[in-house]
């Protein structure tokens, strides 16, 4: 008999049966968009209520995906029974949600542009409009980590260098990073949004690159220009859309 032990209790399957409908549907978008090649790439949702997380299955081919395959598991990592095996980026989701209470959703990416600027170790500036819409300011970049933290365990210490680079930030109010050496993780109020924010990350990378390439010393878009954007989109006294 498997030992289901500590194992999470699925007690409410209408809510865990959407979170699955919606995490695949994360998924799917990223592929549609081009985000991801292969088996790149996962995301997740947490059910903060149950304090379950949906997350995609390891190494399993998009096309091939079902809300079926999503996997269960509790904050601690545990899955569920009959579980596929959990992406190998799990730990990092978990920390991410422990550490960041206002989330709902994580998304994880090696899409082209955001991880060339990953990869240089550079921050994305704020150089325009389009930026200042959805990141209140520069999209940061992790230090790099040590030996010892690669050589431990590599997958949680990438989420603590999320959330040591996130000190003094709203990380509501810059719903990126970049992972120094690695690539892009993106998040948002739920899967959708966590998606979304994702997609315009690399459209803004894209855009960040040519405007280095084209004017190096660029100064970037003004606080006030950045200001404009950024709250007529978001806050309480937001102009963007219609009231809901």
């Amino acid at each position: 008999m498997p030992d289901t032990t500590n194992r999470p209790q699925l007690t409410d399957t209408a809510a865990l049966d959407q979170l699955k409908a919606d995490v695949l549907e994360c998924n799917l978008e990223l592929v549609r968009r081009g985000l991801v090649l292969y088996t790149f790439g996962n995301a997740s949702g947490i059910d903060r209520r149950l304090g379950l997380v949906v997350i995609k299955p390891s190494g399993v081919a998009y096309d091939a995906l079902k809300p079926s395959d999503m996997v269960v598991t509790d904050l601690e990592g545990k899955p569920a029974p009959g579980s596929l095996r959990p992406s190998s980026d799990l730990a990092t989701h978990l920390l991410l949600y422990k550490e960041f209470p206002a989330i709902g959703a994580v998304v994880h990416t090696h899409s082209e542009y955001a991880t060339a600027w990953a990869q240089a170790g550079r921050e994305i500036p704020a150089y325009g409009t389009t930026h200042a819409d959805y990141f209140y300011g520069p999209v940061p970049v992790t230090e790099v980590l040590s030996a010892e933290e690669i050589g431990g365990d590599y997958v949680l210490n990438t989420g603590k260098a999320i959330a040591k680079r996130f000190r003094g930030l709203d990380p509501m109010a810059t719903p990126a990073v970049l992972v120094a050496g690695h690539a892009p993780f993106c998040w948002g109020r739920d899967p959708h949004e966590a998606a979304h924010n994702a997609v315009v990350l690399e459209a803004v990378a894209r855009m960040a690159y040519l405007t280095s390439t084209l004017r190096p010393q660029c100064a970037g878009v003004s606080q006030a220009l950045l200001d404009r954007h950024y709250f007529r989109k978001h806050g309480a006294n937001a102009t963007y859309g219609q009231k809901k």
